[in-house]
């Protein structure tokens, strides 16, 4: 790349050298009070537009050997032409690099330089004829310079706030998965322990299904924790590690856990898109899960519908926990919080609320059906 931007200003340098050479001549006819161009204006205009060459590695150097260049081609008495273009080229090169102030001075002195040759040709009050049109040559690239840096900065600064975005969507959106995972697996934990220590000193037999049901749970956690975070580890695209195909175990899970849990499925059955997929099985599984953790003594019902455009999953619960749960989640806790933005990121619509029995968990998730569906 620093081959090519060379190869770029050399070209630039070349084209802006031979349109100065090839019009100097011409612009003699129509500026009668110059000087003859000779030897010394050709060389002088080379000199000017070379320095280009390296405007991005020295943009200084390259300001003052073009300002000095041009300079000594207009107090010779020279004609205004296109060689005045390597000032400004240099100017604008300058101010896309160099801190403001420093910029503002070198290009000040530029100026001061540039406009020598209306001190020596008119003296120094005819001079301030000259200073407006004359310093257009510093200041339009320099405000053109400014304004390029300006946008450029933002562009920079709109790249990497996009980039922090996507990080934090990034953690966010495993940190939920971590959530999902571990709460789910501690709670069916938690109450499957309860049920050992309450059944071991009577009935030491029912003692071990729970312990073996633990010993079960665990191991799906941290199977499912190790997928999570092999994602970032490895940094490979997210493939959902869960979807409604493990309902049935879901169930099962809970079941052991002490909550009966009855599943009702409707509509054609179908593979779903796998980001609905695991939304559907996530929700379901943090309303089980806040069904084993406020529910109390209760049954849940999990019903799924198959619609042609959206699958609709919804947890019930007969417990005396509704109220409670509504009362410790009423600002959305990290459970319901999380399932409403599962929801909502896809499109679909959430609700979570005390019923007349227990609590009631609904989602309805877009999931159109394919033609292979069908």
């Amino acid at each position: 790349m620093r081959w090519r931007t060379i190869l770029a200003d050399a070209a630039l340098a070349a084209v802006l050298a031979a349109l100065s050479a090839v019009t100097v001549d011409p612009i003699v006819l129509v500026q009668p009070d110059s000087t003859r161009v000779d030897a010394l204006a050709y060389v002088l205009i080379v000199v000017a537009c070379s320095a280009l060459v390296v405007r991005r590695r020295y943009p200084l150097l390259t300001l003052a050997v073009a300002t000095t260049a041009v300079s000594a081609y207009l107090i010779v008495g020279y004609p205004y032409g296109p060689v005045l273009g390597a000032v400004a080229v240099a100017v604008y090169s300058l101010v896309l690099v160099w801190p403001v102030r420093r910029a503002v001075l070198a290009a000040g002195a530029a100026l001061v330089v540039l406009l020598a040759h209306l001190v020596f040709s008119l003296g120094t009050l005819p001079a301030l004829v000259g200073l407006v049109p004359g310093s257009a040559w510093i200041v339009v690239p320099f405000a053109i310079g400014t304004v390029v840096r300006l946008n450029r900065r933002a562009a920079v600064r709109e790249r990497a706030a996009e980039a922090r975005r996507a990080a934090d969507d990034e953690r966010l959106r495993v940190a939920q998965e971590v959530h999902d995972v571990v709460g789910h697996g501690l709670a069916a934990i938690t109450m499957q322990a309860d049920i050992a220590l309450h059944l071991l000193p009577t009935k030491p037999e029912q003692a071990e299904t729970a312990l073996t049901a633990i010993s079960e749970t665990s191991r799906e956690a941290l199977d499912e924790l190790r997928a999570t975070l092999a994602v970032l580890r490895d940094n490979t695209e997210r493939v959902p590690t869960a979807g409604l195909a493990r309902l049935g175990a879901l169930a099962e899970r809970i079941t052991a856990s002490g909550t009966p849990v009855h599943t009702v499925v409707t509509g054609a059955v179908r593979p779903l898109p796998p980001g609905a997929d695991l939304a559907a099985y996530r929700v379901v599984q943090e309303a089980l899960t806040n069904v084993l953790r406020h529910a109390g003594p209760a049954t849940a019902t999990v019903r799924v519908d198959y619609g042609a455009e959206a699958v609709r999953v919804e947890v019930t619960d007969t417990g005396a926990g509704g109220t409670e749960l509504a009362r410790r989640h009423g600002a959305e806790g990290h459970g319901i919080a999380g399932m409403r933005e599962r929801v909502t990121a896809l499109g679909g619509s959430f609700e979570a609320a005390p019923a007349a029995h227990g609590f009631r968990v609904a989602a309805d998730i877009p999931a159109p059906e394919t033609r292979s569906a069908r």
